[in-house]
Order: C-alpha cells, then structure tokens, then sequence
C-alpha cells in the first residue's frame, strides 16, 4: 500500500476511510447502551457511558454524571473521539489536495496518538471505577459488552492509523517516483 497504493487515486482515499470507520465505531461506542450489563435473574441491568439503569420493580436509571469518575471518563473518552473527528476532517484536506503533504501527514498521526491516548483514559478509568463506587448485588456477574468493545476499537484503531500516517512520509520519495528504479543484471 505505501509504495503503490497512494499512487492510484481510488487507493489514495484507504487512509481517511480507515479514519472515518473508527470515527464511526467512536459514535457507537459514545451513543450504545452495551458498555456494562448483566443479566444474572432476578437482577437485570445495563449502562451506558452517562448511566446505568437496572431492573428491579421497572427499569431505574442513575446518572453516572453525578460521580467525578464518571464525568472525568466521559470527557476523556469523548475528548479522544472529538480529536478523532478533527483527523478525519484533516486527512480528507490532505489527501484531497493533489500533491500530498507529507509533514503534513506526519502531524495527523501524532493527533492520532493523542486521540488514542484521551480515549484510553476514559476506557481504562470507566470499569476501574464503576467496580470500586457502584455497589452491585450480591452473586451478579457483571460483563463489559458490545459498545465497550467498539470504544476500545476506536482507540486501537487510532494507535494503528497514527503509525501508517507518521511512517508514510518516510516513502515519500518511492510515493512521488523520485526514486530511480534499480534494475538487477541477469547473472
């Protein structure tokens, strides 16, 4: 991809598509329901990024808002999609401009690591947290669920985008044709 791909126009656009899905996994991971849930009768419950409902006698929901811990992870995490937003944005700019930019490129990638790292905070400090300060009944198997994973899914993708966008400008001469093609004698 790094040597052949950028050259071709409907391959040049893999790098901000692939930035855009994990956009796309952020707003599921920030909007799903799935984050925790349990389903250890007579007890049911799920939560969310901002709260966790559970159903006893109808389903009672609590805001995780109201705790500092709770707060503190729904801003780093959203702290890391919203810098997510803004690569997807600059990376359609710096493909879209017919001579790419390479130092360009190379500072897409490293907001990529800060994206990464923002959202790791708030995926590491969500289930820490929600363990220590929500008391859950006794004999509950409590699981991390499907919109966990896509918020975890944001933040690996993030740490793979920022590598292929700081290492494409080390090809950019092979990218460009700079580069004289050698050929090996017949022996």
């Amino acid at each position: 991809m790094v040597k052949y791909g950028l050259d071709y126009t409907r391959c040049r656009w893999i790098l901000p598509l692939l930035v855009g899905l994990a956009m796309i996994f952020g707003i599921i991971a920030l909007a799903g329901r799935g984050w925790i849930y349990s389903q250890t009768l007579p007890f049911s419950q799920q939560g969310s990024l901002w709260r966790l409902c559970s159903l006893e006698s109808g389903w009672q929901c609590r805001s995780l808002m109201d705790y500092a811990w709770g707060q503190g992870a729904a801003a780093t995490f959203l702290v890391g999609f919203v810098l997510v937003c803004i690569c997807f944005a600059l990376a359609i700019i710096a493909f879209a401009i017919p001579t790419l930019r390479f130092n360009f490129l190379r500072g897409i990638g490293g907001l990529l690591f800060v994206a990464a790292a923002f959202s790791l905070m708030g995926l590491v400090i969500y289930p820490v947290m929600i363990s220590k300060y929500i008391l859950f009944p006794v004999g509950t198997v409590n699981e991390f669920g499907w919109a966990y994973g896509f918020g975890w899914t944001m933040c690996l993708m993030s740490i793979g985008l920022g590598f292929f966008f700081c290492c494409i400008p080390l090809y950019e001469d092979q990218i460009l044709g700079n580069v004289k093609p050698y050929y090996y004698p017949d022996i």
